[in-house]
């Protein structure tokens, strides 16, 4: 059976399941042809001497964020990308594998579901990764820290369903989440709907695509225009609770559900306004190069940038997440939000 990638690049006017966002399933724009691949496959060493400045100009800049943009990996970020889809793509292969079909579920300790289809995921993932980069650092939802060392320059943070819930209930509106991570910043995120086979990846320096297409955020002004998406109303508790309300009641449409679906609807323009509490970093993570490579704006609720470097000591932490299509809108956000 062919791979999602390999048949895109065999089908490239392939249209999938909804002819709204889908759009054509071609990623090539980002995946250079077989024949580079097994050049460079040959030719590929990681260099951590070379560097370069990359300018990226968005529609919606958060104030934080440079105007040039110093990576360091100009040479390995397409081959990061290429070893990305094939992490999405496995994860797919057993995802749709159990979708719909009946599996055990159990409880972790916190409660949260947790079934075969995440286990498996996530160890056909590591193993792709360990394959292609032995050196680099893997931490998994389900499995944690993965390296000899106690710490690595490159760490792959995988959430094999963001979701689960929605996995296990038929709804196909969860989502793989893969970030590479260099000294702590995301350089690479991919959010992955395995089912509906929409895949959206964003690099540090370049445009954010869905299947190959770039993307981006809407323009939205003002609070009582807004659409806000959060996975449930229920999540909040406290004063996190009360802060999300006031939000809430200004804004036009408020919708629930969705995990981390939602971020991928507003980085191509569908919603304005993602809230959440309580997020770990394998949630968040792969998140932050797809909302700003579309013009977004992804913090804290205080609009501090969200950081989370792992090693074999990192727990993973608490983090309350606003996301925004448009700069101003974020700010009015964070206003209402109150949160010190």
């Amino acid at each position: 059976m062919l791979s999602q990638s390999q048949f895109l690049a065999q089908n490239p006017t392939f249209l999938p399941f909804s002819s709204n966002s889908l759009g054509s399933l071609n990623y090539n724009r980002s995946i250079r042809s077989s024949t580079d691949l097994s050049i460079s496959a040959l030719n590929f060493t990681v260099s951590c001497r070379s560097r370069f400045t990359s300018t990226m100009s968005l529609n919606s800049k958060p104030s934080n964020q440079m105007d040039s943009v110093q990576l360091g990996f100009e040479d390995e970020i397409d081959h990061f990308v290429e070893v990305g889809n094939k992490v999405a793509d496995a994860a797919g292969e057993v995802i749709r594998r159990y979708f719909r079909k009946s599996f055990e579920i159990l409880d972790k300790e916190d409660l949260s579901p947790v079934t075969i289809a995440d286990k498996a995921a996530e160890e056909s993932m590591v193993s792709i990764i360990l394959e292609n980069f032995p050196s680099h650092a893997i931490f998994g939802e389900e499995n944690g820290w993965r390296c000899k060392e106690k710490s690595s320059d490159y760490v792959w943070v995988l959430d094999p369903i963001d979701g689960t819930k929605s996995f296990i209930t038929g709804k196909p509106l969860f989502g793989t989440l893969i970030a590479l991570l260099h000294k702590g910043k995301p350089i690479v995120g991919i959010i992955d709907q395995p089912v509906l086979r929409e895949r959206w990846i964003g690099m540090s320096g370049r445009r954010t695509t869905l299947n190959g297409q770039e993307v981006s955020t809407r323009a939205c002004l003002k609070l009582p225009q807004a659409y806000l998406y959060t996975t449930s109303p229920h999540l909040f508790s406290g004063d996190a609770e009360e802060a999300f309300a006031r939000v809430r009641s200004k804004v036009k449409v408020p919708l629930y559900g969705c995990d981390c679906y939602a971020y991928a609807l507003l980085a191509s323009g569908h919603v304005d306004l993602v809230i959440e509490s309580g997020l770990k970093p394998y949630d968040f993570l792969s998140l932050i190069p797809v909302i700003e490579g579309a013009g977004g704006v992804i913090t804290d609720w205080i609009g501090n940038q969200l950081y989370w470097k792992p090693s074999s000591d990192s727990r993973a932490t608490n983090f309350n997440v606003v996301a925004a299509g448009d700069k101003e809108l974020h700010q009015q956000v964070l206003d209402s939000l109150q949160w010190r």
